[in-house]
């Protein structure tokens, strides 16, 4: 039986330009570094980096024929607690938002990039 996500890979062209950008911009830990053993080509890292307690960790990939989706719209969304609080300590940072907090039907949302180019979303439940 699946019973979650374990990890979700996030495709960048700088290993350590992402994982500074995730852990000391955006506050999420380093739950892994290690060098890729042969099995899996031997170059580059294993990097994932979650959320403080997070179940579902995501994995900063440099893998081989990645490079086309590096600077897209990514499908994952990331939830807020406070999304106004949140854009504005992020936009303190230097975190691009593509789209400022909005109210919608279902909830708030925003967009911003990473230090790679790619866009999330940014969610708050409405509570």
């Amino acid at each position: 039986m699946i019973t979650r996500a374990k990890f979700v890979s996030i495709y960048v062209s700088d290993q350590d330009r992402a994982l500074a950008f995730y852990t000391d911009t955006l506050g999420f830990e380093k739950l892994a570094d290690a060098p890729y053993g042969d099995d899996m080509g031997g170059t580059g890292r294993w990097i994932e980096v979650g959320p403080k307690g997070a179940e579902t960790g995501f994995v900063l990939s440099t893998a081989e024929g990645t490079d086309s989706g590096v600077g897209g719209l990514s499908d994952v969304v990331f939830d807020s607690d406070d999304i106004q609080a949140t854009y504005e300590d992020l936009t303190a940072k230097g975190v691009e938002f593509t789209q400022a907090p909005s109210k919608q039907a279902w909830g708030w949302w925003a967009q911003f990039k990473d230090s790679e180019g790619n866009e999330f979303g940014l969610g708050q439940a409405e509570h």
